[in-house]
């Protein structure tokens, strides 16, 4: 038998190239901001996502770089949630929307508001 050890920057997340393109350009200006995924108890499923535009990241949060240029900081309360994720960045008719492609979810409320984990 063998253990494993929790390693909370292992594959917290992934990010596609064209999510990768789109955060770029998001702090394309902005000096040493940084992207920051949280999650919030919202909605009829249970959590929401959230990305803002930081200028610095909260003590406790992990600090990932999906590429040289691209700091992500993660709230650690988010981790169990959204570890395994992979982030892209769609086009959905005439629109585009950064997509959560979630493991962990085992439900959504109709308007994709909001998930549900185990």
């Amino acid at each position: 038998m063998s253990v494993d050890t929790f390693d909370p920057n292992s594959q917290v997340l992934s990010f596609t190239d064209s999510a990768i393109t789109h955060f770029l350009s998001a702090l394309k200006g902005k000096g040493d901001s940084l992207i920051r995924l949280s999650t919030k108890e919202s909605g009829c499923s249970g959590y929401a996502y959230e990305l803002n535009v930081v200028e610095a990241s909260e003590a406790d949060d992990i600090i990932l770089h999906p590429s040289k240029q691209l700091p992500v900081a993660i709230a650690a309360n988010a981790i169990s949630l959204i570890k395994g994720t992979e982030i892209d960045m769609v086009t959905e008719g005439i629109n585009r929307v950064v997509k959560f492609n979630n493991p962990n979810v085992v439900a959504e409320c109709g308007c994709g508001e909001s998930f549900t984990v185990n």
